[in-house]
């Protein structure tokens, strides 16, 4: 199943690779777009060496984010994310936690997990982590 944004987006180039940027300004507090993909069991996970797209979802299964129909999986992370994932129902939702203006891209803190696993040893190339060398702050939600 693909949900499709609420709001015109576009995926560019951005310090990550590709990210996903807002066409028009998204008020604070409303729901963005739904990480999409096939629920698989935390051990298959495990069992797959943590590919960059997993989605925990709970103690039991994640979300295989990588079909590139799942748009959401263009969302970087932010160490001062505008964005905030919710799961709710079974379901990732990528909601805005404040006012953003168009052609802004859209982030989330990705969490201390893949932080520490996939962002860290590389550096994170996030806006903040640009301005103050080698942050390392990744509170929030695990992707």
């Amino acid at each position: 199943m693909m949900t499709r944004s609420r709001f015109k987006y576009a995926i560019k180039r951005s310090a990550h690779g590709l990210g996903f940027f807002t066409l028009e300004d998204i008020p604070r507090g409303k729901r963005i777009i739904e990480y999409t993909g096939k629920r698989v069991a935390n051990d298959e996970v495990d069992r797959r060496n943590r590919g960059k797209y997993f989605f925990g979802l709970n103690s039991k299964s994640s979300v295989d984010g990588s079909p590139r129909s799942n748009t959401a999986r263009y969302i970087n992370h932010s160490c001062r994310p505008n964005a905030e994932a919710i799961i709710s129902g079974g379901r990732i939702w990528i909601w805005s936690k404040r006012a953003i203006k168009a052609g802004e891209e859209i982030t989330y803190n990705y969490g201390k997990e893949y932080f520490e696993a996939h962002l860290k040893p590389k550096g994170c190339r996030c806006e903040k982590c640009a301005l103050i060398k080698n942050c390392g702050s990744a509170e929030g939600r695990r992707k």
